[in-house]
């Protein structure tokens, strides 16, 4: 098995792939120690690295114990009693003390991987992965604290959560649960993150851990455009294809926390979980609290080993359903075609056209429903406006079925309008402060999730919505951020729980609707990219990547996107030009490119743009079904530095048996005088030769790899492909 306790050193020694994770209990009070991360090692006993030669142990000289609690490396951090570093585990007893502590108490080891209660995560059979769970406990407060470790043998991943149970006789309140803590030796880290906001989602920052706390989090109750659940710490020297990264992935959905801090005696710690932010669960005597997973990922080959890593883990161990390795439809939704100004009529014409360019799928969005006619009302009122949809829903969806395309709708089950019927009926449903008017964004209020009785109607009215005819896709969107919190059936103890309890509720309806409906396509979506994280793909193959359509946009997002998550995962539409949001106009062919580097689709009124750009669908449609399997399940590759600004983009698609690739380059800027660049390959088989299907050249893996081709784009917004095969 994969991971293993040796008695000699009481140490845990976690083997990955190609790397290991060595926890060890230290000293009488049984201490848990995070001892080694890294590149592999054989060694069972690293307990040296510890330097508990510069301690004075608790148990035998206590007049330095909080000396000691400030600089031992704890696996899972505590406070109050002397570790000064950013806790992972906070409470309130019955006296209103918040000092907590963690001492080892037993383990087990088992292969396989348990799924954690409620929350999504990523999973594996017992050939893949072996499990320890460390079980600890602080005996004054009664409170037992187990530290799940999932190992996957055959990548360099390692999954953590924490569950918490009040074993004594009072009631305990949870201040903070995060769910991994590491400890690195040394300075010098650099630490890497996405940030952004609406329709430029997921940009990458690089930055120097200094001395102090460098924090990225959310309290926006999603995940967020601001920022992503991710983050990467990388070792001095490290690079795209070079040196040391540890990458950190939270499998959530809601407010998060993510630091890394550098302490005085140059001790880097990186913590990740729940944010604290208003944030509290209290815990009745017998009761547990689990918080969520996240993926750590080791890689000893840069940035580089550390994306293919997580595009495997999630492909393959979080991604579920009968889309996981499945090509996807190709839509049209007709949002930035008609916004809210459509009828059954213009949506069949819009079908009708797209039908003969080879396009699968009709998709309406927003505008369907209520009285819906703008974003000011009718959120909550689930029930089709025939005024707008004569003869109904089901006849609008057998008139596309009937031209052989598949249909699919928006929906928007978190959100309720003040002017809807349903918030006249319910005004207590939606999250309010007593006494405070409710902050609208996009006029629209939230319902609480955290209320059986609200998940009960929600998940009834998309049971109903689904079963109302023969709909095959679901775009769920989220418009607004959480505020006002408060729910009218917490009591005041509880209100703390509040934003955790709304993201359960929501992973509980996706998880029943994903077994009641599981032939239906589910995209999620927040305005956007803004809950673009590994829980909601734990629910749907794909994500809205963002509002954002145009193709130079995109360029960052997508990349950015792509440093964490699969490129099967990012919705992408080729959109109408100028483009809505930004004005530029890129050309058919370009916007055609880009978009196929994700789920290819259509986002504009396929009966009113020039006949010359509508004659170029059907050769789309034509390249997706050629290159998709390609682009969906073979390893992506970045040709360009990830944190270098150049006038062009550049990466690639490796087929996993290595017998084909297909390069993407596309010029941001012309640059007059120029040579034309130079690209060099990467992932191909150095031994075997490849042919240029364009050219009919051949050359060796090692030439394109080593030397390169020569790329000769340079008018600006031009883009082209590049397939290699081989011979």
């Amino acid at each position: 098995m994969s991971i293993k306790f040796v008695p000699e050193s009481a140490s845990f020694h976690l083997t990955a792939k190609d790397t290991s994770y060595v926890i060890s209990i230290v000293d009488d009070e049984k201490f848990v120690a995070h001892t080694y991360f890294g590149k592999k090692i054989p060694d069972e006993n690293v307990n040296y690295l510890l330097r508990l030669g510069n301690y004075s142990l608790p148990s035998k000289n206590n007049r330095e114990r909080v000396n000691f609690y400030s600089t031992f490396p704890q696996e899972f951090s505590t406070s109050g009693l002397g570790d000064f570093r950013e806790p992972c585990l906070m409470v309130r007893d019955k006296n209103g003390n918040s000092c907590c502590s963690l001492n080892y108490r037993a383990h087990k080891i088992y292969a396989g991987k348990p799924k954690l209660e409620g929350l999504p995560c990523t999973f594996g059979s017992e050939s893949e992965c072996t499990t320890l769970e460390l079980e600890c406990e602080d005996s004054v407060l009664g409170l037992e604290i187990t530290l799940l470790y999932t190992v996957f043998e055959n990548l360099d991943v390692i999954a953590r959560s924490v569950k918490v149970k009040n074993c004594s006789g009072d009631p305990i309140d949870l201040l903070r649960v995060l769910s991994a803590c590491v400890d690195f030796d040394g300075a010098g880290y650099e630490m890497v993150t996405q940030h952004g906001a609406w329709a430029r989602e997921r940009h990458v920052q690089r930055r120097p851990v200094l001395y102090g706390k460098a924090t990225v989090d959310s309290s926006l109750g999603k995940s967020g455009h601001e920022q992503n659940p991710f983050m990467a710490l990388m070792a001095p020297g490290a690079g795209d294809e070079n040196g040391e990264v540890f990458g950190f992935n939270f499998v959530y959905s809601g407010n998060f926390f993510m630091q890394a801090e550098l302490s005085p005696i140059d001790l880097t710690r990186v913590v990740m979980g729940i944010n604290p932010y208003d944030f509290s669960w209290r815990l009745e005597p017998g009761e547990s609290f689990t918080a969520p997973e996240v993926v750590i990922v080791y890689s000893d080959k840069g940035l580089d080993k550390m994306t293919s890593t997580f595009h495997d883990l999630y492909r393959n161990h979080l991604i579920r359903g009968e889309y996981k390795d499945k090509k996807r439809p190709i839509l049209i939704n007709n949002w930035e075609a008609t916004y809210f100004n459509f009828n059954t009529e213009k949506l069949i014409d819009i079908a009708k056209e797209a039908s003969k360019s080879g396009i699968e799928m009709l998709v309406m969005d927003d505008g369907w429903f209520g009285k819906r006619n703008d974003d000011n009302s009718s959120l909550g009122d689930w029930f089709v406006n025939e005024e707008k949809l004569k003869g109904g829903l089901k006849y609008l969806v057998d008139e596309v079925n009937k031209l052989g395309m598949k249909f699919g709708i928006w929906v928007e089950p978190e959100m309720i309008s003040p002017d809807s019927e349903l918030y006249r009926k319910h005004p207590d449903w939606c999250l309010k402060t007593p006494g405070r008017e409710p902050s609208l964004a996009r006029n629209q209020l939230v319902l609480d999730y955290s209320r059986q009785d609200v998940r009960d109607y929600i998940y009834e009215t998309m049971c109903s919505l689904l079963s109302s005819a023969n709909i095959e896709y679901v775009k769920w969107d989220m418009n607004r951020p959480l505020t006002n919190m408060g729910s009218a059936c917490l009591p005041k103890e509880r209100q703390g729980e509040l934003y955790h309890r709304h993201v359960l509720g929501l992973y509980e309806i996706l998880e029943k609707l994903t077994e009641k409906f599981p032939h239906v396509l589910l995209e999620h979506c927040s305005g956007g990219g803004a809950r673009f994280d590994p829980g909601m793909l734990y629910y749907s193959p794909q994500i809205w990547c963002s509002d954002d359509t145009d193709a130079i946009e995109r360029l960052e997002i997508q990349k950015g996107t792509a440093l964490v998550y699969p490129v099967s995962t990012m919705g992408a539409h080729v959109s109408d030009v100028p483009n809505h949001i930004v004005g530029r106009s890129a050309s058919f062919d370009t916007r055609g490119i880009v978009a196929l580097s994700g789920t290819f689709g259509y986002e504009l009124d396929v009966t009113r743009i020039p006949k010359e750009d509508r004659e170029k669908i059907p050769g789309q449609v034509e390249m997706y079904h050629k290159y998709n399997n390609l682009v969906r399940t073979g390893d992506y590759y970045r040709l360009t530095p990830l944190f270098k600004k150049l006038p062009y983009e550049c990466w690639g698609f490796v087929a996993k048996d290595k017998s084909e690739a297909l390069v993407t380059y596309v010029c941001i800027m012309g640059v007059p005088n120029i040579h034309s660049r130079r690209i060099r390959l990467k992932g191909l088989d150095e031994n075997a030769f490849y042919r240029n299907e364009e050219t009919g050249e051949v050359f060796s893996g090692a030439v394109l790899m080593n030397a390169g081709i020569n790329i000769n784009v340079n008018h600006d917004f031009e883009a082209k492909l590049f397939h290699f095969a081989k011979v």
